[in-house]
């Protein structure tokens, strides 16, 4: 099996001055799920090289088991430095796709022109789309084969507004991913703040913050069995 992860090359949060990037455990949790269970992983962003670090993922507070495998892995570490162009890839090669979250893919992979092309193949092609926390920002522009919005009508999941309030980023983000996909047209539900909360709906499957990343990475597994 080969999964593409698509990783944010978006570093600024906003106009403040602070960096933003992907989030760690976002990465790392589903990273092993997936090398664990001898996926062959490819990594991409929409520049290519070392995808920005959120500095604040990076804080002992939020270190996990597998935050802490990933910092001890040299393999890991030269793959993720390493990623590929978006551009350059092949939805042909790819049985899933998993997008990462952190605040960055708000600004880039949610306009991103390849990563809505490669989202609308995979998904109409049956295969897996997966993204946890702020990455389901990734189906703003996404259509389906009929020209409706991709989500509308889906259940899906993603960081809720009061988790956006809670980290004080409400007024900074391009756009509350809550409001945003409800408005979209989508059946958005979540469950308590910081807790693991999954929605599956067909080959469409998302998770709603850092806690839901694993959950997320071995919901997409299970869908191949």
């Amino acid at each position: 099996m080969k999964i593409l992860i698509v990783l944010t090359s978006h570093d600024q949060l906003g106009s403040t001055g602070m960096k933003t990037g992907f989030w760690l455990e976002e990465f790392a949790a589903p990273y092993y799920v997936f090398a664990d269970a001898g996926v062959e992983i490819t990594l991409a962003s929409p520049k290519g090289g070392q995808p920005p670090l959120d500095p604040k993922s990076d804080e002992p507070d939020f270190q996990t088991a597998a935050t802490e495998r990933f910092k001890q892995d040299n393999a890991a570490q030269v793959a993720l430095a390493n990623t590929v162009k978006l551009s350059d890839t092949s939805t042909v090669d790819f049985d899933a796709v998993f997008y990462p979250g952190g605040h960055g893919p708000m600004w880039d992979l949610a306009e991103d022109r390849n990563s809505i092309a490669l989202i609308e193949a995979m998904h109409s092609s049956g295969r897996p789309v997966a993204a946890v926390c702020h990455a389901p920002a990734v189906f703003r522009h996404a259509k389906a084969p009929d020209g409706t919005a991709l989500i509308k009508g889906k259940s899906v999941t993603g960081f809720t507004n009061s988790e956006e309030d809670a980290v004080q980023l409400s007024d900074i983000v391009p756009f509350l991913l809550e409001d945003e996909l409800k408005a979209i047209g989508a059946n958005y539900t979540k469950g308590d703040d910081w807790q693991p909360y999954v929605v599956t709906d067909g080959n469409l499957i998302t998770g709603q913050n850092p806690a839901s990343s694993e959950l997320v990475a071995k919901t997409m597994l299970d869908s191949f069995k």
